[in-house]
């Protein structure tokens, strides 16, 4: 299993959400350059970036910020938030982004999705955001009545190899992530599940790892200090012990 270690962008600058609040928001760094450099010192080949501002405006807003993170090239990067066209897919992919994370506009819009999908393959993830089980759009201000763990098996059935799955209510609260809902993702059949929100322990981290589950996405608890990266990453390959 790969562990991601996520960089928040808000006002250029490295933030944490509590539930996906804005008006609930630690800032732990001014220039995200450096948190990078202290995870790839710590071992770590893979990064999660969301562009917060980019969520709610809907387009990327925080590139002088991200292209730096997306050119280096010792890291696998995803990068999510505000991607709702080919324009914007095309432009992080050229910046250096391994991966293109498609939110909303998966939801909103299957023919781009198709059309992304033929274009770029595997290059192209989709983020499910779920609130009570449903899923929740326009960067996480609005919820649809859709079944969050459908959306997900109708989007396999289109080709999509990847989806990140995030539990709202668990993100950025340190209380651990929703493990039944895991669980239940791990048996669609041919889905990566990309595990997000609330991880805090090395103990999660192999249940998620020991059920199957591609990856998982880790923020707040390391900048808290309450998950030693280096271990989970260990741990993450089936080494040590949690």
């Amino acid at each position: 299993m790969k562990i991601f270690p996520a960089i928040d962008i808000k006002d250029g600058r490295v933030v944490r959400l509590q539930q996906g609040d804005f008006s609930r928001l630690d800032v732990y760094a001014e220039d995200p350059r450096h948190v990078l450099s202290g995870f790839v010192a710590a071992g770590v080949d893979c990064l999660h970036i969301v562009d917060l501002d980019g969520a709610v405006a809907g387009e990327p807003q925080n590139f002088a910020a991200i292209s730096p993170l997306l050119a280096e090239q010792k890291v696998f990067t995803q990068i999510g938030g505000g991607i709702r066209d080919l324009a914007a897919i095309e432009l992080y992919l050229q910046a250096g982004a391994r991966r293109v994370i498609l939110g909303t506009a998966a939801w909103q819009n299957k023919g781009l999705l198709c059309e992304a999908l033929a274009r770029y393959g595997e290059q192209i993830a989709v983020g499910v955001d779920a609130r009570n089980g449903k899923v929740a759009v326009d960067g996480w201000l609005a919820t649809t009545d859709a079944d969050s763990f459908a959306f997900c098996q109708r989007l396999r059935e289109l080709g999509v190899a990847t989806v990140i799955y995030t539990d709202i209510s668990r993100d950025g609260m340190l209380g651990g992530c929703n493990i039944a809902a895991y669980r239940r993702l791990a048996a669609i059949e041919g889905l990566d599940i990309v595990a997000s929100g609330g991880i805090s322990s090395l103990a999660e981290i192999a249940n998620l790892r020991d059920m199957g589950i591609a990856a998982a996405i880790v923020g707040k608890a390391l900048y808290e200090g309450r998950l030693d990266l280096t271990r989970a990453l260990a741990v993450a390959r089936g080494e040590g012990s949690a």
